[in-house]
């Protein structure tokens, strides 16, 4: 009798995972200041979750390490479908190559839930730096070896700036930041020579006059910012795009984690969702769980090869 009451609770705990989820407010951790492209997909994702299951969405931001400090808590958060990561390729495919240690595994350590955007980065200066164009700012920086710095506060904005030295054979000081946010900062207040912002934070700074876009990461130029060239333009081979998503903790039940799925997916492939997306400087990419686990494994690979084409030596 022991032994069928037992079994009777096992099967009772795994068909109960989404009744009444969620019963309580979700935290969804950003592994990037406020402010920033993850931060802003992050609200958008929880609003719209929020609409779907009638539960507040709660964004907490714990930026630092490149995302590892987030990740490294949400792998170590209860597997309860309470605390879910808004996430991008910089904690779950490239800092495997950017670190030669991390405290989590992006695969073994997370439930993939739900892809949800990508986009691309844009190279920036301030309005009176002495270039007119990407050929002219190639030139100017050979001009000046060693001279000129460029911050990053993410992988993307990292490897795009190393692959821009490598390629376009310049010699520039790399300064790290926690966010991209601050970098931007930087460059307005003369302490940065330029940087590569994500389309979100890139695309107000150009239309408001603030920073110059001078080419974007895509292979090919953006729709969200057509008159800007693509740095491939100048250094063929030159491509990198970033991307959104969702993640919960390994052995989160996966019926919570369909529901979720299901849920944003629904949402942000309305066309009213996809211009909100689109707003904010990304294109909206779902993808569902199977997909996303299979995607990021070969990320994982992908920015291995970027890491290595950009000359980065792990940390």
């Amino acid at each position: 009798m022991n032994r069928l009451w037992i079994f009777l609770c096992f099967i009772f705990s795994l068909n109960a995972g989404a009744q009444g989820y969620p019963a309580k407010p979700v935290k969804l951790v950003v592994p990037f200041p406020a402010g920033s492209a993850t931060d802003q997909v992050a609200r958008l994702t929880g609003q719209q979750l929020q609409e779907a299951l009638k539960q507040p969405f709660v964004v907490e931001n714990k930026p630092g390490a490149q995302g590892a400090i987030a990740a490294e808590f949400v792998a170590r958060s209860a597997p309860d479908g309470y605390t879910l990561m808004v996430t991008t390729n910089t904690p779950q495919a490239a800092n495997v190559s950017l670190f030669k240690k991390l405290a989590y595994d992006p695969v073994k350590d997370f439930e993939p839930v739900a892809r949800l955007s990508t986009t691309s980065f844009m190279l920036m200066a301030k309005p009176d730096f002495p270039a007119k164009n990407l050929k002219e700012l190639l030139a100017y920086v050979r001009t000046q070896p060693g001279k000129l710095s460029a911050g990053y506060g993410s992988a993307g904005s990292q490897v795009s700036i190393a692959l821009l030295k490598s390629l376009g054979k310049l010699d520039v000081v790399e300064v790290p930041y926690k966010g991209i946010p601050q970098t931007v900062t930087d460059v307005l207040g003369g302490t940065l020579t330029f940087t590569f912002v994500d389309l979100s934070n890139a695309l107000p700074q150009m239309k408001g006059g603030k920073l110059k876009g001078y080419a974007v990461t895509s292979a090919k130029r953006t729709p969200l910012a057509p008159e800007v060239p693509a740095v491939a333009e100048e250094l063929k081979g030159y491509e990198l795009i970033a991307w959104f998503a969702l993640m919960a903790p390994a052995g989160t039940p996966k019926d919570v984690v369909q529901l979720v799925s299901d849920s944003i997916s629904r949402s942000i492939q309305k066309p009213e969702i996809k211009e909100k997306f689109a707003n904010i400087g990304t294109d909206v990419a779902p993808m569902n769980p199977a997909e996303l686990g299979a995607f990021i494994k070969s990320e994982i690979a992908h920015w291995a090869n970027l890491v290595k084409l950009a000359n980065i030596q792990p940390e």
